[in-house]
């Protein structure tokens, strides 16, 4: 157990930037294992698949995690499609029109150029950003044929990500079998809602183990959550909410460095008003649509989930800066007004779940670079103790709340391929560890 303990502290050092030497003939093998864990020979692919594109990011294996480019593979099964990356200095890393007929070509693409351009270090291992895992899932899983069949059984529950998730882990697994593949999951963080969170009021025939509030963007509130960590806030004692905004948008109420509710639910349609999905809506609504107007499922779904939302209020795009731009049009303004109105009011529900509010986090692409909509979010909630900074939200500062002000308002980037590398990383050192103790 001692050479274990040493092994174990050893991975937690080079983990830190400060690597031990281990000495002996049986921690050889140990040594070389963290040294491939934590040198740069070896590299981190991260990939988030989606309809018609391949987001991806990758990552020097070593105790920072450096990214050393990221891009996409966009417009895949067109004509001519996209692959592009850029560089950690923004400068444009290769941009190239290409045939990409189907995910499979797609990845096989990326892997040989994501080989190519490593200039001799190899790939460890991919991480996958999963929509779903499941109720039972509450951390990230290696790939295996079990759990691929496990994933394809929860298809219904995340129609239009999950299959496109799938087929990223398929298409790696065909190309190249040998690489260790890792699934995490967007809705982990909040495995442990408390029950009453969880619970749909529906009868109880149909609260079942798979019918119940799950919510999202986990990974971006993971990532959010060990950023403050690292920057010294006791995660432990505050009562903190995280706002990811985005073209997907959802908030977190976190206690104890634990989400205790969310506004998401069953599926990432419900809470807050996002760039295409409707958010909270009037089932009342749905069934006349679908009685009175003769709207299919399928149509349903596509209303729901591609046509509302700031694009289908504005009638002009899902982007908010293209929005806030056209402050000429009044359906636009009126997209923003309403954006910013449901936000609030789900803001100042989750404090009621908190009891109070120490830390608001504002992330995503909205969250982390609109300063126009941090404002109007905030706007009002003096009574919470929220008061900005005017001229700090205006220049984009991390911390954007008054120095007098009893709640912390801040401005995060998130970084979820981040997030994903690490879970790969803690992953392979921690079968690292069981393989060589089994040897010791």
């Amino acid at each position: 157990m001692h050479d274990v303990g040493l092994l174990r502290r050893a991975i937690a050092r080079y983990f830190k930037g400060t690597p031990i030497r281990l000495r002996g003939k049986r921690n050889r093998g140990a040594s070389a294992i963290v040294t491939a864990l934590a040198s740069n020979n070896s590299a981190i692919l991260v990939i988030n698949t989606g309809s018609s594109s391949v987001k991806f990011a990758l990552f020097d294996a070593a105790s920072d995690l450096r990214r050393l480019f990221a891009g996409a593979l966009e417009r895949i099964g067109l004509p001519l499609a996209r692959f592009h990356a850029m560089d950690t200095a923004g400068s444009i890393f290769f941009d190239e029109e290409v045939t990409l007929p189907d995910h499979r070509e797609a990845l096989r693409r990326l892997i040989r150029v994501s080989q190519e351009k490593l200039g001799g270090k190899a790939l460890l291992a991919v991480g996958h950003r999963v929509v779903h895992g499941g109720p039972d899932c509450d951390c990230p899983l290696p790939v295996t044929r079990e759990l691929e069949a496990r994933l394809k059984r929860l298809i219904p529950m995340a129609a239009l990500h999950q299959p496109h998730n799938l087929a990223g882990i398929s298409a790696v697994r065909e190309i190249a079998p040998h690489l260790l593949q890792i699934a995490c999951f967007d809705m982990a963080f909040h495995h442990r809602l408390p029950r009453i969170a969880q619970l749909l009021s529906l009868p109880r025939e149909y609260q079942t183990h798979e019918i119940r509030r799950y919510g999202f963007h986990g990974l971006s509130y993971e990532y959010a959550i060990e950023a403050l960590r690292e920057r010294g806030v006791d995660i432990e004692k505050e009562r903190i909410i995280v706002a990811h905004l985005g073209n997907g948008a959802s908030m977190c109420a976190i206690k104890h460095g634990q989400s205790v509710e969310t506004t998401m639910g069953f599926s990432t349609l419900a809470g807050l008003m996002m760039g295409t999905r409707t958010g909270d809506l009037d089932p009342g609504a749905i069934l006349y649509l679908m009685t009175e107007k003769g709207m299919t499922t399928e149509a349903m779904q596509h209303l729901l989930y591609e046509r509302s939302g700031l694009l289908g209020v504005s009638g002009i795009s899902s982007n908010m800066r293209e929005l806030l731009g056209r402050g000429d049009n009044r359906a636009a303004r009126e997209a923003i007004e309403l954006f910013c109105y449901r936000a609030r009011s789900c803001l100042a529900a989750l404090t009621t779940v908190l009891g109070g509010l120490d830390r608001l986090v504002f992330t995503g692409g909205i969250g982390a670079n609109a300063s126009e909509i941090r404002e109007r979010i905030c706007d009002g909630l003096d009574y919470l103790g929220i008061e900005l900074d005017a001229a700090a939200n205006s220049a984009g500062a991390g911390t954007i709340s008054t120095p007098k002000a009893t709640v912390t308002v801040q401005a995060l980037a998130s970084d979820e391929e981040r997030m994903i590398a690490r879970h790969v990383l803690r992953f392979a050192a921690d079968r690292a560890l069981v393989q060589e103790a089994s040897h010791l």
